[in-house]
Order: C-alpha cells, then sequence, then structure tokens
C-alpha cells in the first residue's frame, strides 16, 4: 500500500468494488479492504434485475459475465394461488437477457475490473474503527490483517460498503432516517436436475418461494415466510424449508423433491429495512450499508451497483472541488432515496407475508413500474458529460 488515499472503501463486495471501480476511471486514488477471502461466497440471492444487469453492460462489463458461463434468464413466471402470469423480457436498453451470477463470480469480476481501473484491494483485513481530524471529521480507518498486524490509511472520504451490519455506519452513528418493519426468514440451496422457466416466484399461504437459475447448471431455490413465524417453525432445516415449499405451492415442493440438492441449506432470520444517513464529514455508506430492503425483492446487488456510480459521481465532484462535499452527498442521497422509495414500500409489505392476493398483485405491479422508472435514471447518466462509457 501506498500513502495518501483520495478514499478507502470498507468492503469489497458488490457495491464497495463497484464504487472502487468508478473512482478509479475517474483518476481517484482509491484502496478497498475487505475482510474476507478474495473469491469467497456471501449469503445472496444473486438474482440481477434489468438495472443491474444495465449497469454491467454499460460498465463494458456484461460480455465477462456471460464469458464466465452465467446463463440467460428471458422470462419470469409468477405462480400464485389463482393462475399464473407469464413474463417475456423485452429487449431494450442493450439488455435482452437477466443474469443471476454466483457471488464467487460477480464480486470477483467486479474486484478484477476495479484492479485494472487502477484501484488498490487488500483482502484479509478487518477494519477496527476510523481515525478522526478536526471537528470529529472522519479521515480514514485503523484497520488489522489476519496477522494481527495493525494500521492506518489515512484518506480524504472513507465510504462503508461494510453491509447491513455496517462498521462504519456504528462508528460514525449514522441516523436512521427510514426505519422499516417487516422482514421475511428465508431457506435457500442449490439443486441440479431442476429446470426453471427463466425466474420464478411462488406466493402461497404465508408462504412464498422462488427457483433462480444460475451457474452450472444449477438452481437456486428458496422459501420464506414472516420473520416471527420462521423463529418459530418446528423441526430443522429441512423439515422448515419443505413446509414453507408446500405452503409456497404443492408443485414447487414436488419440483424440489424431484431435484438434487448439491449444496447446503443457507438460513437468514431476517432484518428490517432501513434508509441511513448517506453521509456526513469525511464518510459515505453505499449498498446495504446506506440502504437495505428485504432480500425478498431480489433487487439488492441492482439496487448496490446503481447507487455505486451515483456515489462515485457526487464524490468525484467533491474531490474535485467543484462540488462542497456536503451538498454532493445530500444529492446522492436525494437521488437515492427518489429511486429507492417505491421500492422499500412495496418490499415493506410483500416481506411480511400476510397479503391477500389481489392486493399482492397490485403491489408488484407496482414493483414493476418502479423499476422502469430507476432504468430511466440510470439511462440519463450517459447524457451527462461525465459519465463512464
Amino acid at each position: 500500500m501506498t500513502a495518501g488515499y483520495d478514499v478507502v472503501v470498507v468492503g469489497g463486495r458488490v457495491a464497495g468494488a463497484a464504487t472502487a471501480l468508478h473512482l478509479a476511471r475517474r483518476g481517484v486514488r482509491v484502496l478497498v479492504l475487505d475482510r474476507g477471502s478474495a473469491g469467497s461466497d456471501t449469503l445472496s440471492t444473486h438474482a440481477l434485475m434489468r438495472a443491474g444487469v444495465l449497469q454491467l453492460h454499460r460498465w463494458g462489463l456484461l460480455d465477462r459475465l456471460v464469458a464466465a458461463g452465467v446463463p440467460p434468464v428471458r422470462s419470469t413466471v409468477f405462480h400464485h394461488v389463482s393462475g399464473d402470469t407469464h413474463i417475456s423480457l423485452r429487449p431494450a436498453a442493450g439488455v435482452d437477457a437477466l443474469y443471476a451470477p454466483r457471488r464467487t463470480t460477480l464480486d470477483a469480476l467486479l474486484v478484477d475490473a476495479a484492479v485494472e481501473a487502477g484501484a488498490e484491494v487488500r483482502h484479509g483485513v478487518r477494519v477496527t474503527g476510523l481515525l478522526r481530524g478536526a471537528g470529529g471529521r472522519v479521515v480514514g480507518v485503523h484497520a488489522e490483517d489476519r496477522a494481527g498486524s495493525a494500521f492506518d490509511v489515512p484518506a480524504r472520504i472513507t465510504v462503508g460498503a461494510d453491509g447491513v451490519r455496517s462498521t462504519v455506519a456504528q462508528q460514525v452513528a449514522a441516523p436512521t432516517d427510514r426505519q422499516g418493519s417487516a422482514a421475511a426468514g428465508v431457506l435457500y440451496t442449490y439443486l441440479a436436475d431442476l429446470p426453471a422457466e427463466g425466474y420464478e416466484w411462488f406466493y402461497g399461504h404465508r408462504a412464498s418461494a422462488g427457483f433462480i437459475p444460475t451457474e452450472d447448471g444449477l438452481t437456486c431455490a428458496f422459501a420464506a415466510t414472516g420473520a416471527p413465524r420462521f423463529r418459530g417453525l418446528p423441526g430443522r432445516g429441512a423439515d422448515r424449508f419443505a413446509q414453507l415449499l408446500a405452503e409456497a405451492a404443492p408443485a414447487a415442493a414436488a419440483r424440489v423433491a424431484g431435484g438434487q440438492q448439491v449444496e447446503g441449506l443457507r438460513g437468514f432470520g431476517g432484518v428490517p429495512g432501513r434508509l441511513r444517513r448517506a453521509g456526513g464529514p469525511g464518510w459515505a455508506l453505499v449498498g446495504d450499508a446506506g440502504y437495505y430492503k428485504d432480500p425478498l425483492s431480489t433487487h439488492g446487488m441492482s439496487d448496490a451497483l446503481r447507487d455505486a456510480e451515483l456515489l462515485a459521481l457526487a464524490l468525484t465532484g467533491a474531490l474535485d472541488g467543484a462540488v462542497p462535499e456536503a451538498a454532493a452527498l445530500a444529492a446522492f442521497q436525494q437521488q437515492r432515496d427518489r429511486l429507492s422509495t417505491s421500492l422499500f414500500e412495496v418490499t415493506e409489505q410483500v416481506a411480511g407475508h400476510t397479503l391477500e392476493e389481489e392486493r399482492l398483485r397490485h403491489l408488484l405491479r407496482e414493483l414493476s413500474a418502479a423499476m422502469s422508472d430507476e432504468i430511466e435514471a440510470l439511462l440519463a447518466l450517459d447524457r451527462r458529460p461525465t459519465a463512464v462509457a
């Protein structure tokens, strides 16, 4: 490492790596610190929506994802008790398919692209605290590697991209501007011999499920219910998984039973969504650290890619002196919140698993409309003189 970074990014997964990529492409000296191992897996629904695929296409990275063997998804099926709704993806804005990469693929792809752009990345490093300057301004981080060696990294701006339990957010006591109350508990695994008709979502009584085609001919199968109920379900993980699948759709349960499970079950007990303050003197938050909503939306990675670019644009202006830092961060938060509010509100209602079918269908249509607005906002970035091709 060398001293004197413009930005240190805490967390090197989707949000952090993508933020570093954009900063480095704009000539910013950036260091990424991540506590995990390079190429490691993490809990994730890993389904990209159109906005996420559009971002990779705009950044010149989509071909790498395709070359890695991630299969295209060109349709979505919503399975309701009263009947199914089939939707084919219409090619638009350079996107003719959706993709659901494993995180071992997507995170590594973004890190490699960031390094190629000039960012420095160190894995196996835990951030233990923040450096403070005059008036309490954040001026970098305290860190420790796996050998126990401690060191400091001075930086003009520190970005927390370290997840929903963000150390950076905790250290700066980032205010929560909007707090959700609902959450879903989920179990998921990977199966061979489980063909899926694109993305498939199942909605039953108090339970939902989904099939997400991913790499190596595997399908991610998940089942969920409201978090309070999830915590009280009887039996072990496999019993709970089978029960929730059957409640979501007996047909889904039968298809899973006919597949070959190739990995163990993973679970997440649920955390209510929230929108934290996006930044302050010397610090900013991106990805789940700043804006988290229930993973049932399968929109978290797409949001992270969106906000990474928006934050990088804001920080570049602040670092260049073109815009005061406080104004740049406020503008980023305003745009993030404007694009997030509808998605947040719909997810908040759906995650509780208490809705009747008619209301659920209505909310899913609202979700689709919000995603369309997001696409328009991202395409507008290409008309800005500072946009990255």
